[in-house]
């Protein structure tokens, strides 16, 4: 290890309560509410086990619509919460080369007869590479998600179908209890820091991401510095400095709306060390 690196004990998971009233910020004076956005038609399937939250990461096995290890968003264990299974994969224009990430529709069928009509509340974490042909738009869902479109002891029926119609309205993510999650990929180093916006309540899509570091330094200015989306939901910062922890953090959702997270990392890992996961 290059001399002055940060020397951190190697686990897997480290696991930062943060204080809301003291890290989180949110401005709501821009944006329009996606509650208002209209129902719109699409094609919907579904891959992996039929009980299954999809990706591979998870225990499952896609079969061909979507990506793999984590899906195209970069997403972990979406079988717990907040996602908890009910997620799909998307086709471009929701998928939205990664800034659809995270974004909440919700969908609901009433064709064929196992539809049961009622609305569920599904997450774009993965990138769907092969839409049914003549659906512009489409989800592909996990197997517990499109199951839970059916009546009551119909699942299994309604999965047979294949391929359905269903009706999506974009709104906004809930997810009891917290705010926003980050985890700070493996390989960060002083130089380089990658972090993954796992989700963000309300709009859910997170369109700029800027870092602010530590005042501790009289050589570091207290500035906001922008990040490059890297893949998905990763957000990379290559630095001509050593960063100096803790760091805050500033997104920016697709409607406007700000959230910003105070000195929320404040160590930083390095290559072989944890990852860390923030949850607010």
């Amino acid at each position: 290890m290059a001399a002055g690196a940060v020397s951190l004990p190697v686990v897997l998971l480290l696991m930062l309560v943060v204080e809301l009233a003291a890290a989180v910020s949110y401005n709501e004076s821009s944006g329009e509410s996606l509650a208002q956005m209209q129902w719109g038609s699409a094609r919907a399937t579904w891959y992996g086990q039929p009980n299954g939250a999809g990706p591979y990461d998870n225990g499952m096995h896609a079969l061909h619509y979507c990506n793999a290890a984590g899906g195209a968003c970069g997403f972990k264990n979406v079988n717990q919460y907040p996602f908890m299974s009910m997620t799909s994969c998307g086709n471009q224009p929701l998928f939205r080369d990664g800034k659809g990430c995270g974004s909440c529709y919700k969908i609901r069928c009433s064709a064929p007869a196992a539809c049961s009509g009622r609305t569920e509340t599904v997450v774009i974490t993965d990138m769907n590479y092969y839409p049914v042909a003549r659906a512009p738009f489409h989800f592909d869902l996990s197997g517990t998600a499109f199951g839970r479109l059916a009546k009551p002891g119909r699942a299994d029926e309604l999965r047979r179908a294949g391929i359905i119609d269903v009706q999506f309205a974009r709104v906004p993510c809930e997810f009891p209890g917290l705010k926003v999650g980050f985890h700070v990929e493996e390989g960060s180093t002083q130089v380089y820091f990658a972090v993954l916006v796992e989700y963000e309540n309300g709009d859910g899509d997170v369109v700029q991401v800027e870092l602010m570091e530590s005042s501790s330094s009289s050589r570091i200015s207290r500035r906001w510095t922008p990040m490059r989306e890297s893949w998905g939901s990763v957000w990379r910062l290559d630095s001509n400095h050593r960063l100096q922890p803790p760091f805050s953090i500033r997104l920016r959702s697709d409607s406007g709306k700000t959230l910003v997270a105070r000195d929320v990392i404040p160590l930083l890992l390095l290559a072989g060390g944890a990852a860390l996961v923030a949850r607010m």
